[in-house]
């Protein structure tokens, strides 16, 4: 047992300081926090205020004060000044900096208005596209006024129809509790999928890196495979959670300094504002599951290759299963409750994510996420005798490795030892 806290603490320290490692961990630091300061960082680069200055020129001498008064209600911060000169000046004035823009307000021959806008670049869809929502509604009211219809029954013509929507299933989530969780698990998503092939391509780079050197041969003199592999699994798992832990920290603090800021917008649609913890809770059980799930897999395959080249090679099926439940997890959550995302979500390589994505985001009953944790036990037991099998066998043979063939050869070895 002593051997085997020395690898697991050998393991752990070893790459807590690697290179890699800590500039990992910073880049994500510096993510997060620009994430979580994201409204102080534009208001710093932001010269006029978070404000866009267009100037209009108004050939009818009638369209600015209306075209003006609508646009207020659609966003406040373009801002539309009146512009007296030519055409020309106006785009020289644009070219020099001093407004975003310049949009010239016509009438065409129906004595309706029409309008060209004018900017260095109109990669800024969100402008023009406010412009002519703008000018939309103003021509619906010179359009109104001559049918001589009321503002009343202008009103009604444009009210939005009332269509609610209700779930008969007994606690099921509201919309707006389902657009929420929709976000907050779109992003556990994203954690638990990168988690798990980074961590997992570690082992199977630490094994084959070992193996390369020699060192394989000096260690299974003294400690078992058995005891090497686990150690090894256990000492990345633990890395993993120091790491989690670290952005946990930073993201924690930094979103309780800007709280006021962060309120409302994208911190609010993405669910952040109030994280029920029983979502918390499946987070961190499907994470670790899936990481014991993928690491088991990947440590007895990074023990069939010799040479660090061969390991990508070896663990591409592997990560193809890893995107693949990304990839039906993102299907799913737009349809949660579809019967294939509840098929897949019981295949034990997909648990993990769709799972996790049905937990979050549907009120599925206790025994269902039971019997999914527990068929991801059961996966991870039976992976673990068997891979600790083709382990013990794998780190003594060396040379290329071409297929997975090399399975039965290791299994082979690990009988006759």
């Amino acid at each position: 047992m002593n051997s085997f806290w020395i690898i697991f603490w050998h393991t752990y320290l070893t790459k807590l300081k690697t290179k890699s490692f800590i500039t990992t961990t910073i880049i994500t630091i510096l993510i997060v926090l620009g994430l979580t300061n994201f409204n102080k960082i534009i208001q710093t680069f932001d010269k006029n205020g978070g404000k866009d200055t267009v100037v209009v020129l108004d050939e009818t001498n009638s369209l600015f004060k209306p075209f003006k008064k609508q646009l207020e209600r659609i966003n406040k911060d373009i801002k539309l000044v009146p512009y007296n000169g030519d055409i020309n000046s106006a785009e020289k004035a644009v070219e020099k900096g001093n407004y975003k823009g310049l949009i010239q307000l016509r009438l065409n021959e129906q004595k309706m208005p029409v309008a060209t806008y004018k900017a260095m670049s109109i990669a800024d869809s969100s402008i023009y596209t406010d412009l002519q929502t703008g000018l939309q509604q103003l021509k619906t009211m010179l359009t109104a006024s001559q049918m001589n219809l009321t503002p009343m029954q202008l009103q009604k013509l444009y009210e939005p129809v009332s269509f609610n929507k209700v779930a008969l299933e007994k606690n099921a989530k509201t919309e707006e509790q389902l657009n929420q969780a929709r976000g907050l698990v779109y992003v556990l998503l994203f954690v638990i999928y990168f988690a798990v092939i980074m961590y997992a391509n570690m082992i199977a780079m630490e094994v084959a890196t070992e193996k390369s050197s020699r060192v394989m041969e000096i260690l299974i003199s003294s400690v078992s495979p058995i005891t090497q592999m686990f150690a090894k699994i256990l000492g990345i798992g633990l890395l993993s959670l120091t790491q989690l832990a670290i952005f946990l920290s930073v993201s924690y603090a930094s979103i309780k300094q800007n709280m006021s800021t962060l309120k409302g917008g994208f911190f609010e649609a993405f669910g952040f504002e109030h994280i029920p913890v029983e979502t918390i809770v499946f987070a961190v059980i499907f994470f670790i599951l899936g990481y014991f799930l993928y690491a088991t897999l990947a440590a007895f395959l990074g023990s069939l290759v010799s040479r660090i080249e061969d390991v990508q090679q070896m663990i591409t099926p592997m990560t193809m299963l890893v995107v693949a439940g990304f990839m039906i997890a993102m299907f799913g959550l737009g349809k949660p409750d579809s019967s294939f995302i509840t098929i897949t979500s019981y295949i034990p390589f997909f648990t993990p994510m769709i799972m996790f994505l049905r937990v979050g985001m549907l009120s599925i009953p206790f025994w269902e996420s039971f019997i999914g944790i527990a068929i991801l036990l059961a996966t991870i037991i039976v992976l673990a005798i068997f891979g600790a099998r083709v382990y013990r066998g794998g780190v003594l043979m060396y040379g290329k490795s071409n297929s997975y063939k090399d399975i039965k050869k290791a299994l082979q070895l690990t009988k006759e030892k």
